[in-house]
């Protein structure tokens, strides 16, 4: 699929890593209203992804491998007709980064789809999130300074983190083990969109998420293996609740967001992506009844407030490199 938190799937859309000047581009121009639009859909389709994932009756693993296979069998055809000779032409470098960015989606996936049943849907929505703020720490232990509003909002943000752990640990040592787990998905999407960041400056998105994409179905395969995940042998319901994932949450939801991504710029369409969490928590509360405790609110408030404000400050920063041409 054209890509991606991929993926949570808030991890599909590089925030803090994309080159700057695709947010002052476009912060210079009016903003088109068909990628609005495409981006509300986005949003909606990635918020059916935790619901979903919490209510399909399949290993949270298996369910990881399906999707991705499938996205690969539906992108695939599409990649070889249109984009075979770019995909031929892919340099070594570009394709080895997005080989190890598959991997890195692998992770994210193994971990927090799992999380998804040790913890709430709200929580674990919420901790995946905060890979905007993984992304700013890793941009800067390679470098890169943040601006100073950048760090305000991600203590802001972790502030909440600590909140909402504190509320699980209260319920039980479980939902703390899944609160783990999310938080370190969120840090493997944070890698995942770093690589992903480079390899988008030269190669199409199709031609990027079709390499990405499978290798993320291969290395979820053989964790399924050595885990002895069962593949299938469930009902029909969750085969069509997994294919509703996929359609959903992969191909529209990842796919439309990264399509809008050079036009938007990468802060306007991550600090979109962020309505996520409440979404996913609307959509668990009336469809799982999955109601979280009074205190879980203001945590996931606080977490929504620092990763809007890292996502503006972002957007401020000055271009300081000439952004390569659109290529979808």
């Amino acid at each position: 699929m054209p890509a991606a938190r991929p993926e949570s799937d808030a991890a599909a859309v590089p925030v803090a890593t994309a080159p700057v000047t695709a947010a002052t581009a476009a912060a210079a121009r009016p903003l088109p209203r068909t990628d609005l639009l495409l981006l509300a859909v986005s949003v909606g389709a990635i918020s059916l992804s935790a619901p979903l994932i919490s209510a399909t009756a399949a290993p949270a693993l298996a369910i990881a491998f399906w999707r991705n296979l499938m996205s690969v069998g539906v992108l695939g055809p599409y990649a070889l007709l249109r984009h075979r000779a770019e995909l031929r032409a892919v340099p070594r470098r570009a394709l080895l980064l997005a080989m190890a960015a598959g991997v890195l989606l692998a992770v994210h996936f193994g971990l927090w789809m799992p999380s998804l049943r040790m913890t709430s849907v709200a929580s674990a929505t919420a901790l995946v999130t905060t890979t905007p703020l993984w992304t700013i720490v890793l941009m800067r232990l390679l470098g890169v300074r943040a601006p100073r509003m950048v760090w305000v909002g991600t203590v802001t943000a972790f502030a909440g983190v600590l909140v909402l752990t504190g509320v699980d640990l209260s319920l039980s040592p479980r939902a703390l083990a899944g609160d783990a787990l999310a938080l370190g998905a969120g840090l493997a999407a944070a890698g995942y969109m770093l690589l992903g960041a480079e390899v988008r400056r030269t190669v199409s998105t199709t031609a990027y998420t079709l390499v990405c994409y499978a290798t993320t179905a291969v290395v979820l395969f053989a964790v399924c293996l050595v885990a002895g995940t069962p593949l299938s042998g469930w009902s029909a319901g969750a085969w069509w609740q997994i294919v509703l994932l996929m359609v959903t949450a992969q191909l529209l939801g990842h796919s439309l967001s990264n399509r809008v991504l050079r036009t938007l710029g990468p802060s306007l369409t991550s600090t979109a992506i962020l309505l996520e969490t409440p979404g996913a928590a609307l959509l668990a509360a009336l469809w799982l009844g999955q109601w979280p405790p009074a205190a879980a609110y203001p945590a996931v408030v606080l977490i929504l407030l620092g990763l809007v404000v890292v996502a503006r400050a972002d957007r401020k920063q000055p271009a300081d490199r000439k952004q390569p041409a659109d290529r979808r």
